[in-house]
């Protein structure tokens, strides 16, 4: 199964039965291979079921690829075995760093964006590549507060990434709003100068504003529905980068699974023709 369709839906344990009863054309689904990396047991058993019937994507979060260090050999050493068991359609990462003396933490962290975090983010993203023997996609971050210490913009410094790794790009939509809504810029002008050749996958999701502060600062929380003005940004996108493998994150307060399928079917209805949804 070599060819990667249209939209897709991250997969989530209490939807196994829905998903591989599921036939709609085009549908894949993405978790994250940190649930799977094991020799054997009944969850592995269902993604590889679920594998006979649609696409997969792996989706990392703990490789830790700005981290001032190289990924865990360890770590690495089960992804590539998923991989080779699985046989995913897209491995991706996230442009972020979890990692610090052998611990993880729970969140992905930022990084000031220089070039000496070029080199070190590309090293490790090389090696990656290297022990997959295939592209990877890396993600845009969100953002919750302002670092100094930037040499690069975001769209450059992935573009350069790009440029220096031959990886991809996933281009978080809902990432892009939150982080300008929290930073003060221009969402639109952040994705007319994404680099569009590299987009190997875009991924849409809902967020919430803070429990604390409200909508003064915006959390992707990936528990509700995609917003309104993220699918508006998502259309303007398609209509200037062209159809992309898309994906619905739906990570809490799930709803039934023909909830997200609905959501899915929208973004496929956009990337057939965007001009006609935007109408």
């Amino acid at each position: 199964m070599t060819h990667f369709p249209d939209a897709g839906l991250g997969l989530k344990p209490r939807h196994y039965d829905a998903a591989l009863a599921c036939s709609t054309a085009g549908l894949w689904f993405e978790v994250h291979p940190e649930n799977y990396m094991v020799a054997g047991g009944p969850r592995l058993a269902w993604l590889e079921a679920i594998r006979g019937r649609h696409p997969v994507s792996l989706h990392g979060v703990a490789l830790s690829l700005a981290a001032d260090a190289e990924p865990d050999a360890a770590h690495l050493k089960r992804l590539v075995e998923l991989a080779r068991r699985v046989e995913p359609v897209l491995i991706s990462e996230h442009l972020a760093w979890s990692t610090w003396r052998g611990a993880y933490h729970p969140d992905l962290l930022p990084f000031p964006r220089t070039t000496q975090a070029l080199v070190r983010i590309s090293d490790n993203v090389s090696r990656t590549q290297d022990a997959l023997q295939r592209r990877i996609a890396v993600e845009n971050p969100s953002h919750y507060l302002k670092l100094d210490g930037h040499e690069w913009s975001e769209t450059e410094f992935l573009q350069e990434l790009a440029h220096r790794t031959g990886c991809g790009l996933l281009l978080d939509v809902n990432n892009v709003y939150v982080s300008a809504c929290n930073m003060g810029y221009s969402a639109e002008d952040y994705l007319d100068a994404f680099p569009a050749e590299p987009v190997m996958e875009i991924h849409l999701a809902g967020h919430a504003p803070d429990p604390n502060l409200g909508e003064a600062l915006l959390v992707d929380s990936h528990d509700a529905p995609v917003a309104a003005e993220v699918w508006v940004l998502y259309e303007r996108l398609i209509r200037r980068i062209g159809a992309r493998p898309t994906l619905i994150e739906r990570d809490d307060n799930l709803p039934e699974f023909g909830v997200l399928l609905a959501e899915r079917d929208r973004a496929a209805n956009i990337l057939r023709d965007p001009l006609a949804e935007a109408a």
